[in-house]
């Protein structure tokens, strides 16, 4: 039987007291934890899942002065509170009735039937926390050899399950996949339609974890193809991927991680009120709103690279000039100057309180951007040009 290697997170001393407490024949370690592990990447999340029923988890964490939330009870999830980062354990569940954004579920008394409800078979890994031997019920290992990534049974009826499952395809598919499983696109490119029915933010969490990717443009232009892009991001089209695929090639030529919200901004149209538009439909954050709407105006930037930092601020200038296929290299680095200027200085001066100081200050400062930020001593000789005038 395959084992699970020894990774980091596999040595914790904290899980140790937490799989005594629940048994190691009663849990198993599943999902994310499990698959990123035999890929030789970062984990970042340890998941379980467990025979035992919520009650009875939050109870034996408890006796061993373990602190739990039940932060989905209803749904058979329990998360332990451990040094190391919180574990979320779930009971073994069975889907008795689902309608494509969200099921009923039952608790399950074996792992197999935990098995077939979830989506692929290289998530559906299950490791024994002691023993590290694997359980592999739908042939997971051999797929994540592959590089495939497969749906669990036929892929037409787990996406009627959950018609997010779609995008969750194209995202694992995207960071894990080598050869594309002809099921699965042919069932994503058939059932697109039934993602209109999915909640907005949703959808948005999905699409910005593909724009995270190290290059989406890919994956985007197959959801193009399939007809699932223009489901769920009707403004973007095919202007869109070609700015986006620009953005991208930017992005590597100027060494600069990417952003999930300006390469949002690269496929939507450089128009403020559609990006607003777009931005109240996916529910996005009022930080991410206002972002997107600044990154789409962008047709005219015409100020050098310092002074956008200046007036913008260093991370929106960097945007900005990416999205303009300009070079960031003048402000990577670069701390953005303090105007060493003040109203008081200028009323000191003899100036009336007032319209007038605000003039002037305006009037230093232009120049002073101008001449490229220099020093306060030359921002005292353009105050005295100005009064002079």
């Amino acid at each position: 039987m395959a084992k699970l290697p020894h990774a980091e997170w596999t040595r914790r001393k904290d899980l140790v007291p937490l799989v005594a407490a629940l048994g190691p024949e009663n849990m198993r370690w599943v999902g994310g934890a499990v698959r990123d592990t035999l890929l030789d990447v970062p984990v970042n999340d340890v998941d379980a899942a467990t025979v035992l029923h919520p009650e009875t988890v939050m109870a034996k964490l408890g006796e061993a002065g373990i602190k739990s939330i039940p932060t989905g009870i209803d749904h058979g999830t329990v998360t332990a509170v451990v040094a190391g980062g919180n574990v979320e354990i779930t009971t073994l569940r069975k889907d008795v009735a689902t309608d494509g954004r969200r099921a009923t579920v039952a608790f399950a008394e074996n792992w197999r039937d935990d098995a077939a409800r979830r989506d692929f078979t290289i998530n559906a890994l299950y490791a024994h926390p002691e023993t590290l031997e694997i359980s592999d019920y739908f042939s997971g290992l051999e797929d994540l050899e592959a590089r495939r990534v497969r749906f669990i049974g036929d892929a037409h009826d787990r996406i009627r399950e959950d018609h997010l499952r779609i995008l969750r395809y194209y995202r694992f598919q995207a960071r894990f996949g080598a050869a594309l499983d002809p099921a699965a696109e042919t069932a994503c490119a058939e059932l697109a339609s039934t993602l209109k029915g999915i909640s907005r933010e949703r959808v948005a969490m999905e699409m910005l974890a593909i724009l995270a990717l190290p290059d989406p443009h890919p994956t985007l232009a197959r959801m193009q193809d399939h007809g699932v892009l223009p489901v769920v991001l009707p403004e973007a089209g095919i202007a869109g991927l070609k700015r986006l695929a620009a953005l991208v090639e930017m992005e590597r030529g100027q060494e600069t991680p990417p952003s999930a919200i300006r390469r949002l901004a690269a496929l939507v149209p450089p128009d403020r009120k559609t990006a607003e538009q777009i931005a109240a439909r996916l529910r996005l954050s009022n930080a991410q709103r206002k972002l997107l709407s600044r990154l789409a105006q962008r047709s005219d930037l015409p100020e050098g690279p310092r002074a956008l930092a200046y007036r913008e601020g260093a991370d929106i200038a960097r945007d900005l000039l990416l999205l303009a296929g300009l070079p960031i290299d003048t402000i990577q680095g670069w701390q953005v100057p303090d105007f060493p200027l003040k109203g008081g200085q200028i009323v000191a001066r003899g100036i009336g309180a007032g319209p007038e100081v605000a003039r002037i200050l305006q009037a230093v400062e232009a120049r002073w951007i101008s001449e490229g930020f220099p020093p306060a001593s030359r921002v005292a000789e353009l105050l005295e040009e100005c009064l002079s005038q």
